[in-house]
């Protein structure tokens, strides 16, 4: 379920065409991806999951390119769903801590405030929210931990 929940809320990766299997922490892809690029993506998505060992990526590539359906009105993801989407993420991702990441969501901009262990893990809880479907902007106002020495 966590695998599943990772890849739905991606907008680079189609979540609805992969199926996937778990025996023993090792994950199995299996479906239809839109490229190549597509179906590395949804393994290195899937690799950052809590719990994964090892991924089998048996996806195949769509002989024809299609194009996503434009979202109509009522489909339209509101700030609420946004924010949820983000915490999700930040929780299933192995080297974010989401306990110590605020986040707000006004009209698709997204402000991450808190403490990050490294300039690193600041980088990747951007490019995790930058990757959430109705994300328009990412303001990352989060501080990294100095480490206090003790002599």
């Amino acid at each position: 379920m966590k695998v599943k929940t990772a890849l739905l809320f991606h907008r680079n990766v189609n979540a609805h065409k992969t199926n996937i299997y778990v025996k023993d922490g090792i994950v199995t892809l299996r479906g239809e991806a839109s490229s190549q690029a597509q179906k590395d993506l949804t393994g290195e998505r899937v690799k950052d999951v809590t719990g994964v060992k090892g991924i089998k990526n048996e996806m195949a590539i769509a002989q024809t390119s299609t194009q996503p359906d434009a979202k109509t009105t009522a489909e339209a993801i509101d700030d609420a769903s946004i924010t949820a989407q983000v915490k999700s993420s930040l929780l299933s991702h192995r080297s974010t801590s989401a306990i110590k990441t605020k986040v707000t969501t006004d009209n698709g901009v997204v402000t991450l405030t808190g403490k990050a262990k490294n300039a690193a893990e600041k980088d990747l809880v951007t490019k995790l929210t930058e990757d959430i479907d109705g994300v328009k902007n990412v303001v990352n106002n989060m501080t990294i931990e100095v480490a206090v020495s003790q002599n």
